[in-house]
């Protein structure tokens, strides 16, 4: 196929857009864990299981509500969290006004660091593999203005030319409008630009509907994924960079 015709030749590939949690880091160890600890050097002692329940239960009333980061009720990341947390630990219990204020501080600080946080033993290498490739790499991540940070501390941060984060952009995925401040930043047509995720909604299909090649990463090897093409999906980021050296080829 050395000579496609002109209209039907795809444009080269120029960037890689990214996800974040859960695809190229997550969190180290549970949030029940996590909060708990914090609980305990305020001299609580509380279980982890039930600490990660009330969590789920105060972060999913507070999605619904106040969705990203409560933007359009005046809120911002840090705030909307240290409600969270308040709400969170007073399904525990705990009552005291100052004493809740300080774990909700010490918590958004501490998942601002390397600390809480675990890159997967693949995410460096693809970064690199795609960077040698020719291409630019950029983020695009429903996640508060802490991302830089955790990306510096993380050692990834140096890898990508920008973040559009869901607080700084007002908007979170899988709206078409994060990602077409995404492709503003990256001044290309989007059949230039790949988006790697681990989220069938919000990673995988909008990315597509935008014109974007959505790849999605699927870690577990999810029976319920199947039905995406097998060409669009992998289990590990070590696929990655054969898989757009193929596409480039192809284009």
């Amino acid at each position: 196929m050395g000579h496609q015709q002109a209209g039907v030749m795809r444009a080269p590939l120029r960037w890689v857009l990214w996800d974040v949690k859960d695809t190229l880091l997550r969190v180290r160890s549970s949030v029940g864990e996590q909060y708990c600890d914090e609980a305990k050097r305020m001299g609580l002692s509380l279980r982890p299981a039930e600490v990660g329940a009330a969590f789920r239960r105060a972060y999913g009333h507070h999605c619904s509500r106040f969705p990203n980061y409560g933007i359009a009720q005046g809120m911002d990341g840090q705030s909307w969290w240290t409600a969270v947390v308040k709400a969170t630990f007073s399904q525990c219990g705990v009552r005291d006004p100052d004493l809740l204020s300080t774990m909700a501080l010490n918590l958004y600080q501490n998942f601002s660091n390397a600390a809480n946080w675990e890159v997967f033993p693949d995410s460096k290498s693809a970064l690199v593999s795609c960077s040698s490739l020719g291409l630019q790499l950029g983020v695009v991540s429903n996640f508060d203005n802490r991302l830089e940070a955790i990306l510096r501390s993380c050692g990834l941060l140096s890898h990508f030319n920008f973040l559009v984060t869901s607080e700084a952009a007002g908007v979170e995925k899988p709206h078409a409008a994060i990602f077409d401040q995404a492709m503003q930043k990256c001044g290309v047509p989007p059949t230039s630009i790949v988006h790697v995720g681990d989220h069938y909604v919000n990673d995988y299909l909008a990315s597509r509907s935008a014109g974007i090649h959505g790849f999605l990463l699927d870690r577990t090897n999810n029976s319920d994924r199947h039905h995406v093409p097998k060409e669009h999906r992998f289990s590990s980021l070590d696929e990655l960079p054969a898989r757009l050296k193929q596409m480039d080829e192809c284009s």
